[in-house]
């Protein structure tokens, strides 16, 4: 049995990383794509992880494959799109790090995953983990796929992750986008939202009650990323905020992923039954801090990704 499996979008981040003597931004070709990104942090970390998406029949999908398979991520479950390219995101990073999205991903090919060949991947290796997004959610056959993904999953007993990612140029409309990252969150065991997807979904700026109101769909741990100030984490009942950890920012793009691929690992291989449960967690979320911390003093996404080597 395979740790973590996620599905999704796997695409081009072109990131802007300075400009040339004329001003004009200079741009860089990254692989990225939330889950994408998931899998191989948490396969960099010491978890076993695959990956199940579309990319297109073309330059950029064989080399985010190749990019996979170079951190030992699975890609069985990666199928490649005859008619539709590799969906590319336009990344621009201001002088704090913080980062502006466009697409072209009209459809684009993560978005041609069918349910049929999810649910093939999944039969084929389940795993303990399942972790998904919600921008499957804004195109057929994606959505199907995941939903269908999702069920079969949990039905099998794997436990879902879900990030209810938040980029408004990929949603006709905000009450779109929340409608749909709302019907996948009484699947999740594991939920992590940033502080303004959390106020998104729940129309609630206090993490306290925040985190309540999303728990209630059933999720067992709630995690609340806030950038440079750390995470806000709920388990039942118990709620802390673990600090992050300061660095000199290069960008930002992938940190959430670094940290969640970094608490998925720990999940699924490591974390026990005993009564320290809630310290285990703290721990957890203080390394994965860490992990994304240094993702974010270097560029790119998956090439910024931490090793365990370098963690210690």
């Amino acid at each position: 049995m395979i740790d973590i499996m996620t599905l999704g979008e796997l695409l081009i981040d072109l990131t802007q990383g300075g400009t040339d003597e004329n001003g004009n931004g200079k741009f860089t070709a990254y692989p990225g794509g939330a889950p994408a990104n998931v899998a191989v942090a948490a396969s960099r970390l010491g978890a076993s992880a695959g990956f199940i998406g579309k990319v297109g029949n073309d330059a950029f999908g064989r080399s985010l494959a190749e990019t996979l398979k170079k951190d030992n991520v699975d890609i069985k479950g990666l199928y490649f799109d005859d008619e539709q390219p590799t969906t590319m995101a336009i990344v621009s990073v201001d002088e704090s790090g913080e980062r502006d999205f466009s697409f072209y991903r009209n459809p684009g090919a993560d978005t041609q995953l069918t349910s049929e060949e999810a649910i093939a991947a999944l039969s084929a290796n389940m795993p303990k983990i399942l972790h998904i997004g919600s921008l499957s959610m804004t195109n057929s056959p994606s959505k199907e796929a995941c939903e269908e993904a999702v069920k079969y999953a949990k039905e099998n007993g794997a436990i879902i992750s879900y990030d209810p990612n938040y980029r408004a140029a990929l949603w006709d409309t905000e009450d779109h986008a929340v409608e749909m990252m709302k019907s996948l969150l009484p699947y999740a065991d594991i939920l992590k939202v940033s502080d303004e997807e959390m106020s998104m979904l729940t129309m609630v700026g206090d993490f306290e009650e925040g985190s309540r109101i999303l728990a209630e769909y059933g999720a067992g741990i709630v995690l609340v990323t806030l950038g440079a100030d750390g995470v806000f984490v709920r388990m039942g009942s118990k709620t802390a905020t673990v600090p992050g950890f300061k660095v000199d920012v290069a960008d930002t793009n992938g940190a959430g992923d670094t940290f969640l691929g970094a608490m998925l690992m720990q999940i699924a291989t490591g974390m026990t039954g005993s009564e320290g449960v809630w310290t285990q967690l703290l721990g957890m979320v203080r390394y994965a801090n860490k992990a994304a911390s240094i993702t974010c003093s270097r560029h790119g996404a998956i090439p910024a990704m931490p090793t365990a080597d370098e963690l210690k």
